[in-house]
């Protein structure tokens, strides 16, 4: 079957010593190792921060792993440390672009393996909306934005205008968690990533559902990450306090947030046969599509292993495996042919 992956992160293979340009640090960089076989992230204060392997950076390490799990198309987008929604709004637009053009020039040189996302100075939506308009005339399909912007929650009526934009050019929005609440509170056993990060995703979606960005831009195509979080397994709780606290929950948005389910992607990365049984009951076998997280440890090892292993016929498993990402990203299968 025809398979999309539209989770997975790249880092162009030389990082600019952005501390030097703007005058402040905070950056990450990357420490390539003497055999060439993966590279260190540091901050600009030689601070160590993740370990990463070639494939991370290198597009033709990439194919071959692609073709080792019969993987047909990735969607690239860059790594949520990159953001730096914190910089001075110019800095993060130098960025941006930077980052968007490493991924549209990978994508371009092979167009039918890769898909590109691109990244946004969302901490200035004047300079976001001016880079979504840059990157549709590309011909980027969609973006990616962190489940919260600094101080700013999803719903915050500073965004608008970007998802106004968004909608307006049809181009799909994809939500990764990133900065998680918390994190210092919870430092070991790897907390943030296990219990913040779901977190995280809730946290986004909630924001979306009570702050009425489906009711206002209904054409807007979102999709998060990691199955949603924690979102799936605690709608329940969510409608019943909408139920129960209108006062709290209802303020900005009447419709029950039950009503959205089916109105927004999540991707498949759950780990979970059982819980992916009950995502695409949930959701809806038109809004699960596969994604990986490749190439970092806490993804699906063998992309579309969890899809192939559940009860539904070949119809719904090639949504699960490629259409609903195709649906998402407003691309036809002809596209990579």
């Amino acid at each position: 079957m025809f398979k999309v992956d539209i989770h997975t992160h790249i880092l162009p293979p030389e990082i600019p010593k952005f501390k030097d340009r703007f005058g402040y640090g905070g950056f990450i960089e990357l420490h390539e190792h003497a055999d060439c076989c993966g590279a260190d992230m540091v901050d600009d204060s030689g601070n160590f921060f993740r370990q990463i392997h070639k494939n991370c950076y290198n597009a033709e390490s990439r194919l071959h792993d692609m073709d080792g799990f019969n993987l047909d198309v990735q969607v690239l987008s860059t790594v949520p440390v990159m953001f730096c929604y914190w910089t001075k709004p110019q800095d993060g637009l130098y960025i941006a672009q930077y980052l968007n053009d490493h991924i549209f020039n990978v994508c371009e040189k092979h167009r039918k393996r890769f898909v590109p996302l691109g990244t946004l100075p969302m901490q200035s939506p004047k300079l976001a909306i001016q880079e979504i308009e840059r990157l549709h005339k590309m011909g980027v399909p969609g973006v990616e934005i962190g489940s919260h912007i600094n101080e700013w929650n999803l719903n915050a009526p500073e965004l608008f205008d970007v998802y106004a934009a968004l909608e307006e050019k049809n181009m799909c929005l994809f939500v990764h968690p990133w900065d998680m609440m918390g994190k210092s509170q919870m430092e070991e056993y790897w907390l943030p990533w296990l219990v913040g990060m779901p977190a995280e995703s809730s946290r986004a979606i909630c924001s979306m559902i009570f702050g009425g960005i489906f009711k206002r831009f209904p054409k807007l195509k979102v999709a998060f990450a990691h199955g949603g979080g924690s979102f799936p397994m605690t709608i329940g709780r969510i409608e019943h306090g909408f139920n129960v606290r209108p006062d709290l929950c209802a303020k900005d948005n009447p419709v029950n947030p039950k009503e959205y389910l089916g109105h927004f992607w999540v991707d498949s990365l759950v780990h979970d046969q059982q819980v992916l049984r009950y995502l695409v009951q949930l959701i809806g076998e038109d809004k699960v599509a596969m994604g990986t997280d490749y190439p970092f440890p806490l993804g699906e090892h063998s992309p579309g292993k969890l899809i192939n292993n559940l009860e539904v016929n070949d119809k719904i498993k090639q949504k699960l495996l490629a259409l609903n990402a195709l649906d998402w990203l407003g691309l036809e299968r002809d596209y990579f042919l």
